[in-house]
């Protein structure tokens, strides 16, 4: 079950999908075993990068059936939704199928610290006994949660185990939740996304790992196995290999498209498709990913990885 000390890597797993935009089931056998062997410690699933909003109901639960049945390691499920209603539902069917926990992202509206407060406290009722992640991403959300409102949101709420941290720039906010946990506030587990741009400075801030979908995932295990081991500079040379790719993914928009070529490039899914509405790639931008991954090869190669 997630608990306030789960750390590592939870790989934010995307939804593959069939040319003709089906489930593509057969890859998602692939992928869990890929992002298991590549250095995840658990997987997330119907994130916003999983695609859910583009899911009906019985597709969720599908998805949610067929990783929990192949993974080993804890899968965190995504249940966010326009109403409890549907939350409470989905909730259940992710924790009957073995699911460890559920994630949470504010909906869209929320304005005041009274009504995310609210919200988070229904949330809780809601999903009753079931642990579950904070996501804190005011980019895609348009809701901004300072860290004293998740000071109370985290105080009033036990279920409450976990952050995505996921604001930009967010760092201050790692500092600050840190520092009241030191004070004796309730510790969370911090694990961040953002595609793993700032991985090493949030580690240095205190956080407890990585929840995000780079499209070579093992980057984010070898960096922290690094950071982990005392050798700063490996951290830092592994991440630098990479960061020309982390910095084209993270083109607003396009993430996802490249994210895809990346893992179908890699023969982790079999294609590349995003299911509508969704962006594709043009010539140019696959000319330019290629030659990042083969400029990446080599600098991997160099430090023996």
């Amino acid at each position: 079950m997630l608990d306030e000390t789960t750390s590592g890597v939870f790989t934010i797993a995307a939804t593959p999908f069939l040319p003709d935009g089906a489930i593509d089931f057969d890859s998602i056998d692939r992928m869990v075993d890929a992002y298991i062997g590549r250095g995840a410690n658990g997987l997330t699933i119907l994130g916003m990068m999983g695609e859910a909003g583009k899911l009906s109901a019985d597709e969720s639960v599908a998805v949610i059936r067929r990783v929990t049945s192949r993974c080993a390691v804890p899968v965190i499920v995504g249940v966010s939704a326009s109403g409890f209603a549907a939350m409470k539902a989905l909730g259940q069917e992710a924790m009957e199928a073995g699911a460890a926990g559920v994630m949470v992202s504010p909906p869209m509206g929320l304005q005041t610290d009274d009504q995310i407060i609210s919200y988070f406290h229904n949330t809780a009722e809601t999903l009753g006994d079931i642990p579950f992640v904070l996501q804190d991403f005011p980019l895609a959300t348009g809701v901004k949660i300072s860290a004293s409102v998740i000071l109370r949101i985290v105080e009033d709420c036990p279920t409450c185990v976990m952050l995505k941290h996921e604001d930009w720039p967010g760092l201050e906010k790692i500092s600050a939740l840190r520092a009241a946990s030191d004070a004796e506030s309730r510790r969370i587990s911090i694990l961040c996304g953002n595609g793993g741009m700032y991985l090493l400075e949030e580690l240095l801030r205190g956080a407890d790992g990585a929840m995000t979908g780079f499209g070579y995932p093992e980057m984010m295990a070898q960096v922290i196995s690094a950071f982990s081991g005392g050798d700063l500079e490996r951290a830092r040379d592994i991440f630098d290999a990479y960061m020309p790719m982390i910095r084209y993914e993270s083109q607003p928009g396009m993430g996802l498209a490249i994210r895809k070529y990346s893992l179908a490039k890699q023969g982790i899914i079999a294609h590349p498709t995003v299911r509508k509405p969704g962006a594709g790639l043009s010539k140019a931008a696959v000319s330019e990913i290629d030659a990042l991954a083969v400029r990446q090869a080599r600098r991997l190669e160099a430090l023996g990885l």
